[in-house]
């Protein structure tokens, strides 16, 4: 009778702990789209092209910092706190002055989601303007 009881103290004890646990209340951050393709430019031009992300998480979002793989692309972001369920955005500007051929720049989002470090990219196909006599260099 003893050991029956111990038995069903210790069935009852699992159910108990196998319930699902409330997560610990945080910030996630959803982009509504992961890249961006310009198609075809002309080498010079500058494009920008924002991206949008929401707070999809339970705590106030704060992007602390956002990089490039290249001085050619400059990001500006949302400085203010998000709350749960606002939307923020980062305005990438690709500079294609020197480049040619096809590109692809990658943007680094860090914050304090529980996703802190999401990545998204940009591309581009850089075109030589008709008549224009640059040529570059392929690098050795």
């Amino acid at each position: 009778m003893k050991r029956l009881l111990i038995f069903l103290v210790s069935i009852a004890s699992l159910s108990v702990f196998s319930q699902d646990v409330p997560k610990a209340k945080a910030a996630y951050i959803t982009f509504e789209e992961q890249s961006f393709d310009f198609g075809d430019i002309t080498q010079g031009d500058v494009v920008k092209h924002t991206f949008k992300f929401k707070n999809s998480g339970s705590d106030t979002l704060r992007l602390s910092n956002v990089t490039t793989t290249c001085g050619c692309t400059t990001p500006k972001w949302t400085k203010e706190a998000i709350a749960p369920g606002e939307t923020g955005e980062i305005l990438a500007s690709f500079n294609s002055t020197g480049k040619i051929g096809l590109q692809n720049k990658v943007i680094t989002v860090m914050s304090n989601a529980s996703n802190s470090q999401a990545v998204f990219s940009i591309r581009a196909n850089i075109l030589v303007a008709p008549g224009d006599n640059m040529r570059v260099t392929p690098k050795q």
